[in-house]
Order: structure tokens, then sequence, then C-alpha cells
């Protein structure tokens, strides 16, 4: 018998501009409490670059960077089963609320679904609820496990650039 496994709650900070949404955590993400807590994950190294950031260290101080550039994070996934890591091993999967997070921060512009499967279930359960007209953009995921459209890591960090683009002109 599977455990059923509970994604985290999201990060939010002061008037955030922009929400990437994963699938749901990986296994050692879990295990550690933490999003994109496996160091394989592209998605810290690649928020370094598109953010002009040094690396930093603890969890925290990550957290700190994305709350600081008006970015938040949460996962279209509340709750599943799953075997292992695998986004193609989800089932039984149970949407988070989404569109009660934008109602709570308007000031929310594009959602970015970090790889297909976070596009793909935003799309099934989040989209036909939503109120508000937000771009939404489906990003090369950042997970370390190959998959059928892998992308080089510079190819990567282009792709996601475009976030970038929607935390000019904030006024904190």
């Amino acid at each position: 018998m599977m455990d059923k496994l509970q994604s985290f709650a999201p990060v939010t900070g002061n008037k955030p501009k922009v929400l990437i949404v994963g699938s749901m955590p990986g296994k050692k993400s879990l295990e550690e409490q933490e999003y994109y807590g496996n160091p394989r994950n592209h998605f810290w190294s690649i928020m370094y670059h598109i953010l002009n950031e040094n690396a930093v260290e603890t969890y925290s101080e990550k957290i700190h960077i994305i709350k600081k550039h008006h970015l938040a994070l949460w996962d279209t996934i509340g709750y599943c089963y799953r075997e292992g890591s695998l986004d193609m091993h989800i089932e039984e999967e149970e949407p988070n609320d989404i569109p009660g997070l934008l109602k709570n921060y308007p000031s929310i512009q594009l959602i970015a679904c970090n790889g297909t499967k976070a596009y793909q279930m935003f799309q099934k359960f989040i989209s036909p609820r939503m109120q508000q007209e937000i771009d939404v953009i489906k990003l090369p995921s950042t997970s370390p496990i190959p998959g059928k459209y892998n992308k080089t890591f510079e190819e990567k960090i282009e792709a996601w650039r475009v976030v970038t683009s929607y935390l000019n002109d904030i006024k904190s």
C-alpha cells in the first residue's frame, strides 16, 4: 500500500508577481521538507542565474531570494499517491487551491509551470476554476530525471528567463 503524499504550503512573500508551480515534490524534497530539495534538481541554479543572485547554502536563504524577487512557489497537486519520484507514477491526484491563492494575491500576473505534468494538472484541475485572466506558461522541467524533451542546462536558463520579464517595475 502506497502512502498518501502531501505537498507543501505555498511560499509567498509581499506582492508576488509570478507563481511557479511544480507537480508534486519528489521523494528527496519530501524527506528534506524543501521545495526542490534534491541537490541534482536544476531549479535553484536556474533561479540564481536568471535573478543574478549568488548561490546560497541554506533553505531559508533560498526562500528569502524567492520572496525578495516577488516570486511564489507551490504545486498543482496537493495530495496524491506515487511510488518513487517520477511524475508518471502519480495516481489519484487532488489539486491545490490555486484559484484561492490567486484571490489572496491579486499581484500575481504569471503562472509558470515547471514541466509538462505541472502544466497538464493545471489545465485539468485549476484553469477551469480560475476567475481572473493570468498568463500561464509551460517551462522545461528543472528535474534531474531525463525526459522526452531534454534541454541542456543553458537552454533551460534561456527558457526560464521569461519569468524575469514579469518582475520589472516592482513597487515594494
